[in-house]
C-alpha cells in the first residue's frame, strides 16, 4: 500500500467500535493514508463480521457487545492519551463513547449519534424524544463548560458528512456561476448569509443507488449495500427536515420541538413511510424515502441567518434517498411488517454486478432554479479502488477517513460538525474515492408533470414549497 499517499501520520492506538460494511471499508483505507500500523490498531465488535479481514491485515478482534453496563471495562484499557477512537457501531451511546473520548484524552469520530439499544425504537418514547434533532441536542450538550478538548468529529460519514462540504462547494459555483462576487467566506454567519444572498430555498441530499445483484432479495430478508441495521434503524424514526423560512403550509402530521434552535421539524410518521420528490442528473427526477439524518438539522442551523431572536432565513434540508432496488423491497417489506426487522439480513458485495451509487447536494430556488453537485460512482470503479467496500460504502468510508486525517491536523478543537470544519481538506483526501464529481444545473421543479391525470393540491406561486415536494 506505499503508493498511496500518506496524509499524516499518527503516533497513538486506534480502537474500532463495530466492524460491520463501514469498518471493513475504511480500514484498507487507514491503513493506506494515515502513518500507522496493523498492531496499533484494534477492534471491539458485537458480530464476527469481518474477522477474516481483520486476521488478514493483522488486526486485533475482539468479539465483545458494547452495553451501558460494559463499555468501560472493555475500552478503557484500550484508550489512551493521544490515540483515536472510531465509533462505527450500532446500538452503542455515541454521546457515552464522546465522554469517554475525552476522559481518555483520545480523539473521536463517528458516523452518526447513536442512541443505546433500543433508543431508536422504544414505543413507550415519544416521537420526539427519538428524533435525531434531540439526540443531536445531547450531543452538542458536551460543549457547555468544555475547555480546550480532543477534536471529537460527530456524524461525518458521506451523508452526514461529505455532503456538508459538498454544500459549500455548490454555493462557490452557484455564486460564480450567477455573477455574485463571493470570496470564501470566514465563519457560520458569512456563509449562511451568501446562502440569503444566493436565493437558495431547499437543499435536498439527492441519492439514487442503481447497483444490482445476481441474487435477488428473497422473501423475509433485508438486502441493501450498506449497514441493514444502520438503515432500519434510521428508517423506524419519524421522518425530519430542516424547516425552511420560505415555507407557508406546516405539514399536518408535523411536530415542533420545543428546546433548541427549532432549525428542524419532524412528522409524525417514519422516514420510511414518507416520500419525497428530487432529482439527480442520471436518474432525473424520482421519489425518495425521506430518511432522517443528522445533516438535515445541522444544515438548517448553519444556514441560519438570525435578526436578534428571529430567524429570517434558513433553507428547508433534508435527505431524499432511492437505496437499491432490492432494497426498496426490503422497505415495502418491512413496513408491511409493522416496523419490525426481517429474520434474514444481507449486505450485497461480491454478487453485485453492476450499478452506480449517485450522491449529492440539490440546491434550488437561485437564479438558476437547481443545481447538483456530488459523486457518481459506479461499482466497477469502487472495485478498481478499494478492496471490501461497494460504490455505496466506498462514498462513506472515504468520508470517514478525511473526518479522521482532520482530526488528527486538528487535534485540540472540541466537538465539532462536518458544517464546522474547513470544507476544502476532507473534500481533497475523499476526491480519489468518489469516481466522477459532477455539476449539473437543471430546470425541474417539483411541479413538473404535476395534475395531468388527477387533481392535485399545490401551490404554484412557488415550486420550492415543502408542500410539493412531498409525496401524498
Amino acid at each position: 500500500m506505499s503508493k498511496h499517499e500518506v496524509h499524516v501520520t499518527f503516533a497513538g492506538k486506534i480502537v474500532f467500535v463495530g466492524f460491520g460494511s463501514i469498518g471493513q471499508g475504511v480500514l484498507p483505507l487507514i491503513l493506506r493514508h494515515v502513518g500507522t500500523s496493523s498492531d496499533r490498531i484494534s477492534i471491539v465488535t458485537a458480530e464476527d463480521s469481518g474477522r477474516t479481514e481483520a486476521e488478514q491485515f493483522g488486526v486485533k478482534f475482539v468479539k465483545t457487545a458494547l452495553t451501558k453496563d460494559n463499555y468501560r471495562q472493555i475500552l478503557e484499557p484500550l484508550l489512551d492519551a493521544g490515540d483515536f477512537l472510531l465509533n462505527l457501531s450500532v446500538d452503542v451511546s455515541s454521546v457515552a463513547l464522546i465522554q469517554l473520548a475525552r476522559e481518555r484524552g483520545a480523539l473521536y469520530l463517528d458516523t452518526c449519534i447513536e442512541p443505546w439499544a433500543g433508543g431508536y425504537v422504544d414505543p413507550k418514547a415519544s416521537v420526539e424524544s427519538r428524533s435525531n434533532y434531540i439526540m443531536r441536542l445531547a450531543a452538542l450538550a458536551l460543549r457547555s463548560g468544555a475547555k480546550k478538548t480532543p477534536t471529537a468529529v460527530l456524524t461525518h460519514g458521506a451523508n452526514p458528512g461529505l455532503v456538508s462540504h459538498l454544500v459549500k462547494q455548490a454555493l462557490l459555483n452557484i455564486a460564480k456561476d450567477t455573477g455574485v462576487d463571493a470570496a470564501i467566506p470566514s465563519g457560520r454567519e458569512a456563509w449562511a448569509k451568501l446562502s440569503r444572498d444566493l436565493g437558495i430555498k431547499v437543499i435536498h441530499i439527492a441519492e439514487r443507488d442503481t447497483q444490482v445483484s445476481t441474487v435477488p432479495k428473497a422473501a423475509n430478508e433485508f438486502v441493501n449495500t450498506w449497514s441493514v441495521d444502520g438503515f432500519v434503524s434510521e428508517g423506524a424514526q419519524p421522518a425530519e427536515l430542516g424547516w425552511g423560512t420560505h415555507e407557508k403550509h406546516f405539514p399536518p402530521d408535523g411536530g415542533r420541538h420545543k428546546r433548541g434552535s427549532g432549525c428542524a421539524i419532524y412528522l409524525n410518521r417514519p422516514g420510511a413511510s414518507t416520500r419525497v420528490r428530487t432529482w439527480t442528473p442520471k436518474a432525473g427526477h424520482f421519489h425518495g424515502f425521506l430518511i432522517t439524518h443528522s445533516e438535515a438539522i445541522s444544515l438548517a442551523d448553519y444556514y441560519t441567518v438570525m435578526d436578534g431572536e428571529r430567524a429570517v432565513y434558513r433553507p428547508t434540508t433534508h435527505y431524499a434517498y432511492h437505496p437499491s432496488d432490492d432494497a426498496v423491497l426490503s422497505v415495502h417489506e418491512f413496513a408491511g411488517n409493522n416496523w419490525h426487522l426481517q429474520d434474514r439480513k444481507r449486505i450485497m458485495l461480491k454478487e453485485i454486478t453492476s450499478g452506480i451509487d449517485e450522491l449529492g447536494v440539490l440546491l434550488a430556488g437561485h437564479a438558476k432554479n437547481a443545481y447538483w453537485y456530488g459523486s457518481q460512482l459506479s461499482i466497477g470503479e469502487a472495485r478498481e479502488l478499494a478492496p471490501y467496500n461497494s460504490a455505496t460504502s466506498l462514498q462513506v468510508t472515504s468520508a470517514a477517513l478525511s473526518g479522521m486525517i482532520w482530526a488528527m491536523e486538528n487535534p485540540d478543537r472540541g466537538i465539532v460538525e462536518p458544517d464546522d470544519m474547513e470544507f476544502k481538506r476532507p473534500l481533497e483526501i475523499c476526491a480519489p474515492y468518489l469516481g466522477q464529481v459532477v455539476g449539473q444545473y437543471t430546470d425541474w421543479t417539483p411541479l413538473y408533470q404535476r395534475g395531468e391525470l388527477f387533481a392535485e393540491d399545490l401551490d404554484t406561486s412557488d415550486p420550492w414549497q415543502f408542500k410539493n415536494v412531498r409525496v401524498v
